[in-house]
């Protein structure tokens, strides 16, 4: 994304948490704004205050003046008060800007009919590694929006990490694999650490060689464009120990076990939606 395309553009966020700070972060780091062009409020005003002051973003009165004026307003709070926090924001909104929400489960339907006319939506699903800048962010790609106001949108989150459109029906698949996906990477990470301090090393060197190890095997399946069945078959040799662990895992049915994860994340997202 050009960085012309930011050329006298500004972002409001409802909502100063985490992900929001990432995403400041991210764009700014990024040289696509600076901050003085990004307002947020939070009920929480030492959070605000804070990053404030860490960031030079200008802190808002409320949701309506963070919204004011911005080309993107970020609804970043939690999904509950979501759409309470729009309906504060609306004095604030008009025609031409587009709202992106954060907000988990919240369908695109139940915060159109909260906003005036003209103003577009985008509903997004990030995950926690957009807090490094390796996050992997979906967005709907049905969303009432201009085609400005998605790309801008999808340029902010590219900011952090890579970027997907999909249809907001399969939002829910998306909630299990990204969006819930770095906790079942985490379990495998500590797993990992675990089997090599029974196997005899000390816990720091143990988990830093599993860190190191995932954080490898997924750079090499992104940049080899192979197959990670072709690159799991690369590193068993014959007899070797690496297919004794492989027999291991399939007897174990990890395969089926992460399979049945994503599913039943699946499932639950779409109760709760």
């Amino acid at each position: 994304m050009g960085m012309d395309r930011w050329a006298g553009k500004r972002i409001g966020f409802i909502g100063a948490g985490r992900m929001a700070e990432a995403l400041i972060r991210g764009v700014v780091s990024a040289g696509a704004l600076r901050p003085e062009a990004i307002q947020a409020y939070d009920v929480d005003a030492g959070r605000l205050q804070t990053l404030a002051a860490e960031l030079g973003i200008v802190p808002a009165a409320g949701n309506a003046e963070a919204a004011r004026g911005a080309d993107l307003v970020v609804l970043a709070t939690k999904p509950r008060v979501a759409p309470a926090a729009l309906e504060q924001a609306r004095p604030g909104l008009a025609a031409g800007q587009t709202v992106v929400s954060l907000a988990a489960g919240v369908k695109i339907a139940d915060l159109v009919a909260l906003l005036p006319e003209g103003v577009g939506l985008v509903r997004v699903m990030p995950n926690t590694p957009c807090q490094v800048g390796a996050g992997m962010t979906v967005l709907a790609a049905n969303s009432p929006a201009t085609p400005e106001g998605m790309a801008l949108a999808q340029a902010l989150f590219d900011c952090c990490g890579e970027t997907e459109l999909l249809p907001e029906s399969a939002f829910d698949a998306v909630t299990a694999l990204s969006g819930s996906g770095p906790a079942y990477v985490f379990l495998l990470i500590e797993a990992m650490a675990d089997g090599g301090v029974q196997a005899g090393l000390p816990r720091e060197a143990a988990q830093r060689l599993a860190v190191q190890t995932a954080l490898g095997a997924a750079a090499l399946v992104a940049r080899s464009g192979r197959h990670p069945a072709q690159l799991r078959d690369m590193v068993a040799s014959p007899g070797g120990t690496t297919i004794a662990a492989l027999a291991a895992l399939e007897a174990g049915g990890v395969r089926a076990a992460v399979m049945q994860a994503v599913m039943a994340a699946a499932r639950r997202s779409a109760e709760l939606g």
